[in-house]
């Protein structure tokens, strides 16, 4: 019994520190209808900044905790709600969620920086050493405090929430901003207000749970907000008193699980396969929280169509053809070729890092470009892939690269089987629960990676090897080019037509007979193949890889500089592996002065998509457009040629640059279609 009692207290303690990090996400999801996917990295800055006054400058703890809580974390949440999240009101799910994680990955690099991770940093808790005698267990002051400060924060939040005018505008920004406005309250105030309050409560979350481990991480303390999501889920991300009782059941699991749960047995066999070396299953432990998360997803109520016509977009889905893409490939090879022999060795290895994470980019176009279905596991993906070659590549056998394709692209299909009732916000939590399972059981097996690594073969294909960095810079430029023009080939076909279809309007394909299931299905088996193909060529191209290789974290920089470069482009992930070689490995090697500031760039670039959802390609190639089309036909041409155009109703070639930009057409005879309807309404008006 006493034992049963210990493992309770210890469930509750960590329930309290996942019931204080849910209820800041619910404050800011339910007053702004943005998920903060940045609030553990909050709660792991806001801990070391602690650190910083409390330890390394001796400041005294109340003192510390005033300047953390009450005057940094807060200030810092104004700011992101008034710089970041208040430019977010008319944009896709797809950007709010790139941005908030572009939050998340900018806090995360802001922190190694400034606190490099090679430095032992440990924090005391409250009143380190004291402890209370229960009977049965010495509970800690800090782990009382722990407790005491969930039961403040479930008190204090039902007040000001439910009880007060403040709150209860704050609860109305998120339903109605409009309507809220004209009752006499200040939508951007209560905004501001959500967002400080809700970095008040991860610095607070971040700041007990570095006390309870004593030793400052930067890793599990970001990743503490993925443990809290089940919680906060638990809630739908709207009841307060669910969301504590979600934080109850989670703890507690959890520390039953620990103590009850023997895992210490390796698994041997799996019905009559016997499995040499075993599968360790201690693994399961520390994933209990993402396990729970995952059915919290499954379970919850589907979500309804929303028949509202067609969604409002800003975003350009280029068509390129397919053989453009051919000459693409060709020309890739041709350019990789010239790279490589005029910067040899380290120059073309980083490179080549580049272009392998830029077919994994690829990975994200039908997906997320297309489909609008957002995946946070590409590397993940990546991961199994590069593992698949690592075994079964033999010496760089192109059965082994097709084996990695095909057995990512089929795990694609089984995490996609419980995924496709999902959507939107849902959908990236349920991936990125999957990313972050496959971190802490798959990656982590020395049945798959020995020695915690595993040496990949490169190809060597039909005599020809492909050994050398030169040889396999061209191999990674060619297979681009070459995945790039199947899905520009793709782009045209009815399937590609439906993706686009089911992102601008998903009720609409249900209405029209479209079955949104196998659609689903069917895409992300495909991403998830490209993503394999990807890892095995990335891994051949390290060589070896190991877990870190492609952790959750790991994923964010991949998503990022696809979406700066444009996600629903082939040519955006060219332009994200190039960037990342660039940005990650070339320039901080060549100039270490500006390392850091390269680093963060992915996030800036991230958190502007807000004002610019088509990426860096797409607006560059818009441009040359626009201003070749001023160059070659002035607005006098069409004019002249047709009179009654002239004046408020000329139509010029700017104005197809426009009409491109504004309703993405890409199709030469719609462009007929449409000028000649816009002379005809001008002849009729003269």
């Amino acid at each position: 019994m006493e034992e049963f009692l210990t493992f309770t207290v210890t469930g509750l303690v960590t329930a309290a520190l996942y019931a204080v990090a849910a209820s800041g996400l619910v404050v800011t999801y339910t007053t702004s209808g943005i998920f903060n996917f940045g609030h553990g990295a909050v709660g792991m800055f806001a801990a070391f900044t602690y650190w910083q006054v409390r330890v390394d400058w001796n400041w005294p703890a109340p003192l510390a905790l005033i300047a953390v809580l009450l005057v940094l974390a807060p200030a810092f949440g104004v700011v992101v709600e008034r710089v970041i999240m208040r430019g977010l009101q008319n944009v896709s799910e797809v950007t709010k969620l790139v941005v908030s994680v572009s939050l998340l990955f900018g806090v995360f690099q802001g922190a190694i920086i400034l606190f490099p991770p090679n430095v032992s940093r440990r924090l005391p808790g409250f009143y380190s050493g004291n402890t209370f005698d229960l009977g049965f267990i010495n509970l800690t002051w800090h782990d009382a405090a722990t407790i005491l400060a969930a039961i403040i924060t479930a008190v204090v939040l039902r007040f000001l929430l439910y009880s007060t005018r403040t709150g209860v505008a704050m609860r109305g920004v998120v339903d109605d901003r409009e309507l809220t406005q004209l009752n006499g309250a200040n939508p951007d105030r209560s905004s501001m207000l959500a967002w400080a309050l809700g970095m008040s409560l991860a610095a607070l979350a971040g700041i007990l749970l570095a006390g309870s481990q004593g030793v400052l991480s930067h890793v599990p303390l970001t990743l503490l907000v993925i443990n809290a999501y089940a919680a906060a889920m638990f809630g739908r991300l709207e009841s307060l008193p669910r969301t504590f009782l979600g934080a109850i059941v989670l703890g507690l699991m959890q520390s039953y699980g620990i103590g009850y749960l023997s895992l210490n047995e390796p698994l041997r066999s799996i019905f009559t396969v016997n499995l040499d070396p075993p599968l360790s299953l201690s693994g399961l432990r520390p994933a209990i929280p993402i396990i729970a998360l995952f059915l919290v997803l499954l379970f919850l109520p589907r979500q309804r169509l929303v028949a509202a016509g067609q969604r409002k977009s800003r975003e350009i889905i280029p068509a390129p053809s397919m053989v453009r893409w051919l000459i693409g490939a060709a020309a890739l090879g041709v350019i990789s070729y010239g790279y490589a022999t005029q910067y040899p060795g380290v120059r073309t290895f980083q490179m080549g890092q580049g272009l392998a994470l830029g077919i994994i980019m690829l990975s994200l176009v039908p997906l997320i470009g297309w489909a609008g279905q957002i995946s946070l596991a590409p590397m993940a993906f990546a991961g199994i892939g590069a593992v698949v070659m690592g075994h079964w590549g033999g010496d760089g056998t192109l059965e082994g690269l097709v084996a990695a394709t095909l057995v990512a692209g089929a795990v694609g299909a089984v995490v996609a089987l419980p995924a496709l009732r999902l959507r939107g916000l849902y959908l990236a939590l349920g991936t990125a629960a999957f990313a972050v399972f496959m971190d802490l059981v798959f990656f982590n097996q020395t049945r798959f990676l020995p020695n915690g690594n595993i040496q990949v073969p490169r190809l060597d294909l039909f005599g020809v090897s492909f050994d050398d960095e030169r040889a396999h810079l061209v191999l990674l430029g060619v297979v681009f080019g070459l995945v790039g023009a199947a899905l520009a080939w793709l782009r045209h076909q009815e399937f590609g037509r439906r993706l686009l279809a089911m992102k601008s309007s998903d009720a609409a394909c249900v209405t029209l007979g479209v079955n949104l299931t196998i659609t689903k299905l069917q895409v992300f088996t495909m991403s998830a193949a490209i993503a394999g193909l990807g890892g095995a060529l990335y891994g051949a191209q390290l060589r070896s890889v190991s877990p870190p290789t492609f952790q959750f974290l790991q994923s964010l920089p991949v998503l990022l500089l696809a979406v700066v470069g444009g996600i629903a482009a082939v040519g955006g992930a060219l332009f994200g592996g190039i960037v990342y070689a660039l940005t990650f490995l070339i320039v901080p090697d060549v100039y270490p002065s500006v390392k850091d500031l390269l680093t963060i760039g992915p996030a800036l670039a991230g958190i502007s998509l807000g004002r610019n959802p088509n990426g860096a390609v797409n607006e560059t190639v818009r441009s040359i457009h626009e201003a070749r089309a001023r160059r070659h036909q002035p607005a006098a041409d069409d004019a002249k040629d047709h009179p009654a155009l002239a004046g408020i109703d000329g139509f010029t070639r700017a104005d197809r640059a426009r009409f491109d930009r504004e309703l993405g057409l890409v199709d030469e005879a719609a462009y007929v279609r449409l000028r000649a309807l816009r002379e005809g309404r001008g002849h009729g008006a003269a």
